[in-house]
């Protein structure tokens, strides 16, 4: 490779990259863990390193190619030092699918479904899930309030839940096997 002067010039930036080039990106692959968008970027950044260094063409050794992977390692490491130090990007599409906070619509349709739901539950049923989800009362406090066992209270609770998922499929987040 010609040394270059003072001024790189850009036949020697481009002999370096045709030289350097295929090597440095494989490298920088391999430190991105595969995204070769990020590794290409890496690889320009490191050629602008040289370009605005041209006393690195000048150096006692016989390569460029030590300077180029050490320049390249640490533009790596920064970057990745960089995007974890930042939250991640969210895209336009998620931010698009998520519901508004602000808008009440949705948990009141929420509330009249499962409200009409647990009107379709036995009077039993739905008495262990008011004691046991409104009241906020243990199994054991259930029972006595309702005057059965606890047995009983859990047996209700169970079926009275799985009945509800199936009242609500569009609430559920992993299907209900039924009820034998």
């Amino acid at each position: 490779m010609a040394t270059a002067t003072a001024t790189t010039d850009e036949r020697a930036l481009a002999e370096l990259k045709r030289e350097h080039g295929p090597a440095l990106l494989s490298f920088l692959v391999g430190l991105t863990y595969g995204d070769r968008q990020r590794a290409e970027d890496l690889l320009q950044e490191t050629l602008l390193r040289a370009w605005q260094h041209p006393e690195a063409f000048e150096g006692p050794y016989e390569s460029m190619r030590p300077w180029l992977f050490t320049v390249a390692r640490r533009l790596a490491i920064d970057a990745r030092r960089s995007r974890l130090a930042r939250p991640a990007e969210i895209a336009d599409g998620i931010l698009a699918a998520t519901p508004d906070p602000a808008d009440a619509t949705d948990r009141a349709v929420a509330a009249l479904d499962v409200r009409a739901a647990v009107r379709s539950l036995s009077p039993e049923h739905r008495a262990v899930l008011e004691e046991i989800y409104f009241q906020g009362r243990s199994v054991a406090e259930a029972a006595q309030a309702l005057g059965i066992p606890a047995g009983t209270v859990k047996s209700r609770s169970y079926h009275a839940l799985r009945r509800l998922a199936r009242s609500l499929p569009g609430y559920s987040r992993a299907p209900v096997a039924s009820a034998a």
